[in-house]
């Protein structure tokens, strides 16, 4: 299925080619002007120079052989040469009828199918998730459900911060803090033949009694600013780290009560937001890949000693970058910096882990491509990471790539913060969100526009305006930018937010179900009145939103249209009675609009990860 933007630029681009002008100038794209056109081609400017002919003449001659195109009503020709398309209605409704009776509503696939893993989310041990990590949430989860819906074979993966210098910060304060603990490390250390699976479970069983995840939350941040000043407890911590990727076994035990502690309310968390995983794999999942994988890159030849560490330098020959030292000179170095695999101490680094990861998932699945929705704050670390896997084999170049995204800010155009200052927790973070979609949803019932709920009804839908609230407002901008967040806006049923849209597709539910109730049915789409005209020409335009936001990787093209959507409907909705309409064709025509349009919405909120209550 051709959406109509697609069969006029083919059009086009075929009668430019007739004129010996080159036929990708017969582009086609949406009106500046839609009160003069629906579309329009600008090609016969850049097509006269090279022609060597008039604009005009040039626009002339694509004009008399489009003009018997059944697609179009009209084609004319403004200004120095550019050409407007005006739809026909039997075309508008043609494609109408298309996307009512398409599951994909319009929009196309990928020629190609690929294997395609993208890490997101990127969860911490012992550390709940905060207002950072919704982004990456948001905007991973909706990168994921577009490149699956375009046709690519996608894993979501939420790489699990469950290795590094934060467990052995996390061992060390445990036993400092618990006697139990620092009994039990000592215990299992000199047990003679060590401990049974049963034993480690009946341990396991017993940790939620000493540690729990307020515990846990509370010991990291003390402990993280301890290391900072304290010399020997950072040693401790270090050692502990190594310890634990060595294999001990008490320490392993610990660690994975940490995992499990944790991962309980994350997964609360992203349910609480729609959003799941096909991998929740950490960076644990890497470690036995670690010591095979850094001999490989010494035989290579591309790990180096350097201060009693060991890098990759991935920088290319000439490539430098000014650096300012701590006396405050200038010198010039080679850039990127090279990625350290093997600290001092011996232990394994956050690039190191990384770099792993890429190797399990190339002997796993073997994409063609590895999306990484993380802050663009990181670009330079995944710059670096990135170019030792292209050195070592481990990927193919281009099949790696970062799709960073801005802050959510305050009010002060600052990273988002509680009252005291601190970082917002993202379980609070919904809670307020969804007590106000509570307190708007009161405010609609009130004013008499919103239906009876009962109590489960109104938290469901309550939760669901909420959500779309959060998401909304994160993916209707490009991710690469930073926003304010502003609560009163986002979750107001007016203006470009969520909730609107949520309640322009309910709005086509409630007609359905009336429509339903009275035995009134769907029949073919006759387009005739102007709301009609634009309410299917943004349908038609679909597919090159979809399209627009799987290349660039940006949701925020489909949010776009969901808006564009949503708005075309409500002008149709009040300039053409739908079942109160002068027949039964015409009632009909507009119940399928209704319907495809509705089918249309929920597709393009649920790839944004949104869903669509059935009352509001």
């Amino acid at each position: 299925m051709t959406d109509l933007k697609r069969t006029l630029g083919e059009a086009a681009a075929a009668a430019f080619a007739e004129l010996g002008v080159p036929e990708h100038l017969g582009r086609v794209t949406p009106s500046d002007r839609p009160d003069l056109a629906d579309f329009q081609s600008n090609g016969a400017m850049a097509g006269a120079k090279l022609a060597g002919k008039p604009p005009r003449e040039i626009a002339q001659g694509v004009v008399e052989r489009l003009a018997s195109n059944p697609a179009l009503q009209s084609v004319e020709i403004a200004g120095l040469g550019f050409i407007n398309m005006r739809v026909s209605g039997q075309a508008l409704s043609q494609r109408a009828n298309d996307i009512a009776a398409d599951p994909r509503r319009g929009a196309s696939e990928v020629e190609a199918s690929r294997r395609v893993i993208v890490d997101y989310a990127g969860p911490n041990v012992a550390k709940p998730m905060h207002v950072g990590h919704l982004r990456a949430s948001i905007i991973g989860e909706a990168v994921k459900r577009i490149y699956r819906f375009r046709g690519d074979v996608v894993l979501g993966d939420a790489h699990f911060g469950d290795w590094g210098f934060q467990m052995g910060l996390l061992i060390v304060a445990s036993m400092d803090e618990f006697p139990f603990i620092r009994a039990l490390m000592e215990r299992l250390v000199s047990a003679p033949g060590g401990f049974s699976e049963a034993d480690s479970q009946r341990v396991l069983d017993e940790l939620p009694n000493h540690i729990t995840l307020a515990d846990l939350d509370r010991m990291y941040p003390q402990a993280a600013a301890k290391a900072k000043t304290d010399p020997d407890y950072r040693d401790r911590a270090r050692r502990a780290t190594a310890e634990l990727q060595g294999g001990r076994f008490g320490y392993r035990l610990l660690w994975r009560h940490f995992v499990n502690v944790s991962r309980v309310a994350l997964e609360r968390e992203f349910h609480a937001l729609g959003i799941d995983f096909d991998l929740w794999k950490g960076e644990s999942d890497a470690d036995p890949l670690i010591a095979g994988m850094v001999a490989e890159l010494a035989d290579k030849g591309l790990l180096v000693e350097d201060q009693g560490a060991r890098v990759v330098h991935v920088a290319k020959p000439g490539e430098t970058k000014k650096k300012k030292l701590d006396d405050g000179s200038v010198v010039v170095v080679p850039s990127p910096d090279p990625l350290l695999v093997v600290s001092s101490e011996g232990s394994a680094m956050y690039g190191t882990t990384d770099l792993a990861t890429i190797l399990d998932r190339r002997r796993s699945f073997d994409p063609a491509l590895i999306l990484y929705c993380v802050d663009q704050r990181q670009s330079e670390h995944f710059e670096q990471v990135f170019r030792a896997a292209y050195l070592a084999g481990y990927a193919e170049p281009g099949g790696l790539e970062h799709i960073g995204f801005g802050t959510m800010n305050g009010p002060d155009g600052k990273p988002f913060k509680t009252r005291e200052g601190g970082v917002l927790k993202l379980h609070d973070l919904i809670e307020m969100v969804r007590d106000k979609a509570r307190s708007r949803l009161e405010e609609v019932q009130a004013a008499g526009f919103g239906e009876q709920l009962s109590p489960e009804e109104f938290e469901d839908t309550a939760m669901k305006v909420a959500v779309a609230a959060l998401k909304f407002a994160d993916l209707s901008n490009y991710r690469g930018t930073s926003y304010i967040f502003d609560l009163d806006r986002f979750s107001s049923f007016e203006g470009k937010t969520g909730p609107y849209v949520l309640y322009q597709a309910v709005r086509c539910k409630s007609v359905l179900r009336k429509a339903a109730a009275e035995n009134v049915h769907p029949s073919r789409v006759t387009v005739k009145e102007p709301a009609e005209r634009d309410l299917v020409l943004l349908l038609d335009a679909f597919d090159t939103a979809v399209t627009e936001a799987y290349d660039k990787k940006a949701p925020n093209f489909i949010a776009e249209h969901v808006f564009k959507l949503a708005q075309a409907y409500s002008k149709f909705y009040a300039a053409c009675p739908i079942l109160t309409a002068e027949d039964d064709a015409v009632r009909g025509s507009r119940l399928r609009l209704v319907a495809a349009t509705l089918g249309q919405l929920e597709l393009a909120l649920d790839l944004l990860g949104i869903e669509t209550p059935d009352r509001m």
